[in-house]
């Protein structure tokens, strides 16, 4: 594979672009930095096929990223490759309003063809290529200039690896016939619904205290408030004000803005000082949540009783038996709540449609319903209909087949190998420091 030296001139993005045009799909990874502002700080772009890799400065003088971002958002016959990419592709929807179109998530779909919930690239890299990364550049200031020869390497990594490592991936997919579970989960991560930070939706994000509409009236606005002056500023919302000193304004109101001096978490200063006199008039002008906006009542207890807390445990066993059954995440089959609202008595679930009804949600219907045991058979758990243990003849129940994926032509001559994945929690998160 040919590493070409660090792009910073519009002219040799371009030509990258033109070539990588051409390619079936292209691995993309960005190194940001978010600590200190509202919107990640894009410091360096990665991008490479199955032949050349490069990294990018978008913090060089002149460079202009268009040409990236047209073969990120406007060409769809390119797949655009990821490897838990919920943030990268939020960087390019700050950019230009648009996601990557069609977009693959490598650790998504690992949660199909192994029991890997959040499986880290390291992880990834070791699993399927018996290499292991230096982690030393991991947590550098990507924005310092000039980069060293030691952090353009370490982070081409995250792209040359990922281009020997997917159409691996994609041949065990399609081996497996478990493709299409992924449609949806590519479909949500690519939504830019979910990369739209409004302003309005921000009182979302925070635990509401109780259900009384004045308060998450006052919450609602005071949220609202805050996104708009840290998008303003870009800085960090927790920088404005945390989220406890918010909930308890809204459940505190001060009466006036000298109040603002005995509030716990602010400034002394907002007692007089523009931002404080801004905050006042939110509360002045907030409204009680209107019935259609109000939250969920919180479930309290077991939601079947005494004995509910107990079938939604046996589903949790049920799940567990058999995402190892069919090696699966078992998080790509249902979540907790979700067999706890089956347990209550729900029906209309994400388990109980499509391929996961097949795989799992006829069987945990089954057991809500009393239809399957758990059973033990030559010392591991497994499922038997009671109809058969009643009649003498129990047989273990068989895991539903799979739909067959559409065979990419390229995807063909993939190569593939066992592998045994770590799990490893690989995320990012924002500092909000104290003020």
């Amino acid at each position: 594979m040919k590493i070409h030296p660090l792009i910073t001139k519009t002219a040799d993005l371009a030509a990258l672009c033109d070539r990588l045009a051409k390619s079936d799909f292209v691995c993309v990874d960005t190194e940001f930095m978010r600590e200190n502002t509202y919107y990640p700080l894009l410091c360096l772009i990665q991008i490479g096929n199955e032949e050349e890799a490069a990294a990018i400065d978008p913090l060089a003088d002149g460079l202009d990223l268009k040409p990236l971002l047209d073969l990120m958002c406007e060409n769809e016959g390119v797949l655009k490759v990821f490897h838990a990419g919920g943030q990268d592709v939020e960087i390019i929807y700050n950019l230009t309003g648009k996601t990557p179109q069609p977009i693959f998530d490598t650790q998504v779909a690992m949660m199909a063809i192994s029991q890997s919930e959040q499986i880290g690239y390291a992880n990834l890299v070791e699993s399927w290529l018996g290499k292991t990364i230096d982690k030393g550049a991991r947590f550098t200031d990507w924005s310092r200039r000039p980069l060293t020869e030691r952090q353009i390497e370490y982070a081409i990594g995250d792209v040359t690896y990922l281009a020997k490592i997917f159409p691996r991936i994609l041949k065990k997919l399609i081996k497996t016939g478990r493709g299409a579970w992924l449609d949806a989960e590519m479909e949500k991560l690519a939504d830019p619904a979910n990369y739209a930070n409004e302003a309005e939706e921000a009182w979302h994000r925070l635990r509401a205290p109780g259900r009384n509409p004045a308060v998450l009236g006052r919450m609602k606005a005071l949220a609202a408030w805050r996104e708009s002056e840290a998008q303003a500023k870009d800085i960090p919302r927790g920088r404005i004000i945390r989220d406890e000193t918010l909930a308890d304004i809204a459940s505190h109101p001060p009466k006036t803005q000298a109040d603002l001096a005995k509030v716990r978490g602010l400034s002394q200063a907002w007692k007089d000082n523009d931002i404080g006199k801004r905050l006042m008039r939110v509360l002045a002008n907030a409204q009680p949540l209107s019935e259609d906006e109000m939250p969920d009542k919180p479930k309290r207890g077991a939601p079947l009783g005494k004995e509910g807390a107990l079938v939604a445990d046996l589903l949790k066993l049920l799940l567990k038996i058999r995402s190892r059954e069919i090696d699966v995440a078992a998080r790509l089959l249902a979540r907790s709540e979700e067999l706890e609202n089956l347990a209550a008595g729900m029906r209309k679930l994400p388990l109980l449609e499509g391929w996961r009804y097949e795989v799992f949600g006829r069987d945990a219907l089954e057991l809500v319903e009393g239809k399957l045991a758990f059973a033990v058979e030559r010392g591991r758990l497994k499922m038997t209909h009671i109809d058969d243990v009643a009649n003498g003849s129990a047989s273990v129940h068989a895991v539903a087949g799979q739909e067959d994926d559409p065979v990419e032509d390229w995807a063909d001559e993939a190569g593939e190998e066992d592998y045994q994945p770590e799990v490893e929690v690989d995320t990012e998160t924002e500092a909000d420091a104290a003020e």
